[in-house]
């Protein structure tokens, strides 16, 4: 399946590129499956995502939990906690 990643903050900066089209292997079913395929992607998604709990998702612009079922989704953002202000 293919989908469009976005990231947005420190996640973008730390990657360097603010999308990515992406084919997802059968076995990534949910947002943490996701985020545990993109640590194999490479040392700077390894990085990046190192610690998945403070990762939060939306799928197709809908806030959505790691255990969260990707579907048919056709945009997945990432992006760090949000700071109120």
């Amino acid at each position: 399946m293919s989908i469009r990643i976005v990231y947005f903050a420190w996640v973008r900066e730390r990657l360097g590129k603010g999308s990515e089209e992406l084919e997802l292997p059968a076995s990534v079913k949910t947002v943490g499956d996701l985020i545990a395929h993109l640590t194999t992607l490479g040392e700077e998604y390894a990085e990046v995502f190192a610690v998945p709990k403070v990762i939060r998702a939306a799928i197709d612009e809908e806030h959505a939990d790691h255990d969260e079922a990707i579907g048919a989704a056709r945009e997945i953002a990432l992006f760090p906690p949000m700071t109120g202000g």
